[in-house]
């Protein structure tokens, strides 16, 4: 008998703690509440690498022992990216130089980016006189991968430069000449010895690989093979991380999954993203793009739904912040993904900071900030009914 208590007792002991230890442990997040994850069907060998570049990216932190400075903006490529999502305008960056697209005139001054923090011993960059500058809210890194392999020829088919079409619209590319370690991918085209680019808030950086190591060397002020000149002093010193870390880190940003819409199926989802196409937003936040080939197979030749054109569109005064990048103008922004919107606040404090600079704080707001070839689809949200509008938000925060 007492063995048979003694058994009862541990069986009790047992079930009370897996249940107590059930009701009081986190309840994991659904695939479609959070930005971070491998897109499907990696391979293992893509598996080890992908991990890899997530060690790096949202776990190694530099210190003045590892690179770090003596100017940098951030410690780590995770602080600007929680969670791989929007930053916060605790991690917005300055950039500063001309407001016409002759060149920057201020690379000798620190540009393009403010460094505005420092080592001991070291000074801050301040702007320099005569430096136009734009707030930029580091951007969510999910699904970028696609985004890098839609082709040159996709993307002009969506510009209308002359908005020969009349419906108010123009879009355009960034073209700029490639950095000396870039080279052309298969579905690049070339005009005049430059090319398209399509990331950054004015589409200013050609590739991932391009984005990487501007923030390495522009962020955190670490140099690599490719960009080998410290941010302070101009000289070619030594690389602070090695070209096996960048390429894994450019891999893991590539093959972030894209963001999951959230209750697709919801009738007023299905209401309101029909008024977002009927408004005309769907004209530059195109839902539909489609990537080419691709050494990664889960990647090559996919139909995805980022909700950008990835050109260029003249916002209005409101959004001319008086800097550009590139051949953009001043008030020419690239449009954002809307995919991964309605996570932003997860990331950005539990409330949204949208917008080139974080200056919008709502979905609504954002949308009221529209001019120049945005004012048309503004004004018609403007004359929506109640009803409407919340349908219309409701499919936005779904994305």
């Amino acid at each position: 008998m007492k063995k048979y208590f003694v058994l009862g007792l541990f069986l009790f002991i047992s079930s009370f703690l897996y249940y107590s230890c059930k009701k009081i442990m986190p309840v994991a997040p659904k695939t479609d509440e959070v930005l971070d994850g491998p897109v499907e069907d990696l391979n293992a060998a893509q598996k080890i690498q992908f991990l890899k570049g997530d060690a790096e990216f949202n776990d190694k932190v530099f210190t003045s022992e590892n690179g770090l400075g003596p100017l940098f903006v951030a410690t780590s490529c995770g602080s600007c990216h929680a969670g791989d999502g929007k930053g916060h305008p605790f991690t917005t960056l300055t950039r500063f130089g001309q407001k016409d697209s002759t060149g920057n005139k201020f690379m000798d001054k620190g540009g393009p980016q403010l460094q505005n923090r420092a080592l001991p011993g070291y000074t801050p960059e301040k702007i320099p006189g005569g430096a136009s500058s734009a707030k930029f809210t580091p951007p969510a890194n999910t699904g970028l991968g696609f985004l890098e392999l839609v082709s040159d020829s996709d993307l002009l088919s969506m510009a209308d430069p002359e908005d020969l079409d009349g419906d108010g619209i123009s879009g355009v590319p960034n073209w700029k000449v490639l950095a000396s370690y870039l080279t052309p991918g298969p579905n690049s085209i070339s005009r005049n010895g430059k090319y398209i680019h399509r990331f950054g808030k004015k589409a200013a950086a050609f590739s991932l690989l391009h984005q990487t190591v501007n923030a390495y060397n522009q962020d955190m002020g670490i140099t690599s093979f490719f960009e080998p000149k410290d941010v302070l002093s101009g000289l070619v010193i030594d690389p602070e991380v090695s070209t096996h870390t960048v390429n894994n880190v450019v891999f893991y940003l590539q093959t972030l999954k894209a963001p999951l819409q959230r209750d697709p199926q919801n009738s007023e989802v299905q209401n309101g993203k029909n008024i977002f196409i009927s408004i005309g937003c769907e004209n530059c936040h195109r839902e539909s793009l489609k990537t080419g080939n691709s050494t990664v197979a889960a990647l090559s030749n996919k139909v995805f739904h980022p909700y950008t054109d990835l050109l260029l569109h003249d916002m209005g005064n409101d959004l001319d912040d008086s800097y550009t990048e590139g051949n953009a103008k001043t008030g020419e922004w690239r449009t954002p993904p809307l995919w991964g919107l309605g996570l932003s606040p997860i990331s950005q404090g539990g409330q949204f900071f949208l917008l080139h600079d974080g200056r919008a704080k709502s979905i609504k707001e954002a949308i009221l900030f529209h001019g120049g070839e945005g004012k048309k689809s503004k004004e018609k949200f403007q004359s929506l009914s109640q009803s409407e509008i919340n349908d219309l938000l409701r499919f936005l925060n779904s994305l």
